[in-house]
């Protein structure tokens, strides 16, 4: 195949003026040298097309590819990650991960908070807050957790997120609404175990890949898995491979992440991100349908890695996991490779 990459280069943000934390998100060049490199040893084609303004360029300009390996996180507003696989639907070019509605539903940690709810999914109780007037009508059990309501990598987590009074509460989301100009997501805070559950596939076709237990070392910001905690993970965190065949909690965690995978409507791979409550029992945090692919730095790889999967064998996964599901929509009536003549 004729595979085109959309990603935000980090190092290009950075030299224009962007700052650490907001491009914290995007890839690095190594990133993009692995997914290349990976599907070259595959047997594809590619072409590295960058981010969603150069996409649109390329696409005006009549480019079309195969399919379209997108790790596009965009840089504003809570529908960033749409915002190139709404183009790329609009011009009916396959890709891979999540559609348009998955990405802008599951960055607002809130609102899919909402669905697995309502679906029946066990999640710790939460509210939203996008003004510090709104705090007097929360009901919550302290300790709390506060973190931004539509950020990746930790940002704006630390040891402040743990939260056991109302003046720490209105201090911190005081902080994160200034900060970072969106919603905070307040919820009962869950003291016990922590996961990420790898998953691959779709629909009824998706399984766990394997789950690691996150285990911070005593150098670490202490209960969360934060921004520098990730950042400097290779120095701060544990990853420990563990076995739903062995460990019941385990079971319980990834059977809740296949679960929440399905009911989101999640796509081709990513991660779900669990904790447990004082009993012990999982609860589901959030989802990553737009999980880091970094070789060796990002959590995924890291878990293929644990579970001897090869870096190659996750990437070709992915583009296998698209391919059958492209080829069904294919299929289906009213399916255009190319838009129709005047458009």
């Amino acid at each position: 195949m004729f595979i085109g990459l959309t990603y935000d280069l980090r190092g290009a943000y950075l030299a224009v003026g962007y700052g650490e934390e907001e491009t914290a998100e995007f890839d690095s060049e190594e990133t993009i040298e692995a997914i290349d490199g990976a599907l070259r040893r595959l047997g594809h084609r590619t072409d590295r097309v960058g981010h969603a303004r150069q996409l649109v360029s390329r696409l005006a300009a009549g480019d079309r590819w195969d399919l379209v390996f997108n790790i596009c996180e965009g840089l504003r507003g809570v529908g960033r990650e749409a915002q190139v696989p709404a183009l790329l639907d609009l011009f009916e070019v396959p890709y891979t991960f999540s559609d348009p509605l998955v990405m802008a539903l599951t960055l607002h940690k809130g609102m899919t908070k909402s669905v697995v709810r309502d679906a029946g999914v066990p999640t710790a109780r939460f509210a939203v807050i996008d003004a510090l007037s709104q705090l007097n009508q929360v009901r919550l059990d302290y300790p709390l957790f506060a973190k931004p309501i539509a950020e990746g990598t930790g940002k704006g987590i630390d040891g402040a997120s743990i939260i056991h009074d109302s003046d720490a509460l209105a201090a911190t989301c005081g902080r994160l609404l200034a900060r970072f100009q969106q919603a905070v997501l307040v919820e009962e805070f869950l003291p016990g175990r922590e996961f990420t559950v790898g998953i691959l596939g779709t629909g009824d076709e998706a399984r766990v890949l394997g789950t690691l237990e996150i285990a911070l070392r005593e150098n670490a910001e202490p209960n969360v898995y934060s921004y520098l905690n990730k950042e400097e993970c290779e120095d701060r965190v544990d990853y420990r491979l563990v076995s739903g065949g062995a460990d019941e909690t385990v079971r319980e965690a990834e059977q809740i992440a296949i679960r929440a995978w399905r009911v989101l409507g999640c796509r081709d791979a990513g991660r779900i991100d669990l904790r447990c409550d004082l009993a012990g029992r999982p609860q589901f945090v959030e989802v990553n349908p737009l999980a880091g692919v970094h070789p060796h730095h990002s959590d995924l790889p890291i878990l293929c890695t644990a579970v001897s999967t090869s870096y190659d064998e996750l990437i070709d996964g992915i583009v296998q996991s698209a391919s059958r599901r492209i080829a069904v929509a294919q299929g289906a009536p009213g399916w255009r490779s190319v838009p129709p003549t005047g458009c």
